[in-house]
């Protein structure tokens, strides 16, 4: 009878541990034939693993702490899947590496996270800021997607307001301020409206004689959803060293502003997106440019989509005889200022 119990409490803890807490496993597999041309080697076509979205594996989960906090985590991994490669250089757990506490008082993590801007300008971006073709990534500043060394506060959402901050050390002996990443964002949404802010303030002074690299990009962004289209609008300036295409621009007294028209048009499994950029240089240099750029996808399921899009850049003379505005996608900077992309998306 003593076994009998002891059997059954051992059960009930058991039971009432898996309740508290939970592990997800989700994933992305995406594959397209990307098409460049415009580039100083000439045009090439290539088979891309991670055009509308950047392949990845991951696991997500958290813990019930009682008292309404939870304790969560996130592991996630880039993947090629044209090649089998690991993604962001060979990191094992490149794109996401947190942990932290949730509760009414809003979400501290700590870990490599994705910067407060690069998810404001996300946000806003019809074809989302690193996605297909088009997407504002290609000229507008989003200083960094991810910021290592992180802490990162995010409020809850109150009466239509969210917002977060963030804090990522440099780490180098002696000089607290090299290397640092200070970021935040804030948003507003009532109905059809929705406002973004984003913030960020790169200080990547390198050890050593190399040159300083530093800047400030601020985005005001706002979409607003009509029925049977969403418009979006963004206008963001950047100062100092700023970061697009993934690369230190090498134009140390860069000083630029951005203005982003872009709108979705969802037509049952069918959407339309389509955007146009001016990029502004102020500082003299001519390194400005235009693009605009348009996308379709079609969802063959809620998980499952086929996408086509095509973006050009107009380069102005300086930028253009460096080619240093290219047409890239999820996973690449590109390499001409025309791309074709198409390709197949499955969410798991």
């Amino acid at each position: 009878m003593k076994k009998s119990l002891i059997a059954m409490s051992l059960c009930s803890l058991s039971g009432l541990a898996a309740a508290q807490s939970s592990v997800t496993m989700y994933g992305t597999v995406d594959a397209g034939i990307v098409r460049e041309s415009g580039g100083v080697a000439g045009k090439i076509t290539k088979l891309t693993g991670g055009v509308e979205g950047g392949s990845r594996l991951g696991f997500r989960g958290s813990e019930d702490l009682g008292g309404g906090m939870k304790a969560i985590f996130a592991l996630e991994m880039g993947l090629a899947s044209d090649t089998g490669a690991s993604g962001q250089g060979g990191v094992l757990f490149g794109r996401q590496a947190l942990v932290g506490l949730q509760s009414k008082a809003g979400t501290v993590t700590a870990g490599r996270q994705y910067t407060p801007l690069f998810l404001a300008m996300n946000s806003v971006d019809p074809f989302q800021s690193l996605s297909t073709a088009g997407s504002a990534a290609n000229l507008m500043s989003n200083a960094g997607i991810r910021m290592n060394n992180t802490v990162k506060y995010a409020m809850p959402d109150t009466m239509g307001f969210s917002g977060e901050v963030a804090y990522g050390l440099g780490e180098v002996a002696g000089n607290s301020d090299a290397g640092r990443h200070i970021g935040a964002n804030a948003g507003y949404t009532s109905g059809p409206l929705s406002l973004k802010f984003g913030y960020a303030n790169v200080n990547n002074i390198p050890v050593g004689a190399a040159p300083i690299s530093k800047g400030r990009t601020a985005m005001l962004g706002a979409t607003y959803d009509f029925g049977p289209a969403k418009a979006a609008l963004a206008y963001s300036t950047n100062r100092g060293t700023v970061n697009i295409n993934n690369t230190i621009n090498p134009n140390g007294k860069a000083d630029s502003r951005d203005i982003l028209l872009g709108v979705t048009v969802p037509l049952g499994a069918h959407t339309l997106r389509a955007s146009v950029i001016d990029k502004k240089d102020r500082a003299g240099t001519r390194r400005g440019a235009d693009q605009w750029g348009v996308g379709y996808s079609y969802y063959l399921s809620k998980r499952t989509d086929v996408y086509l899009a095509y973006a050009s850049i107009d380069n102005d003379v300086a930028a253009g005889a460096t080619g240093f505005y290219t047409v890239g996608n999820a996973t690449e900077v590109g390499s001409g200022n025309r791309a074709f992309n198409l390709g197949l998306r499955h969410n798991f």
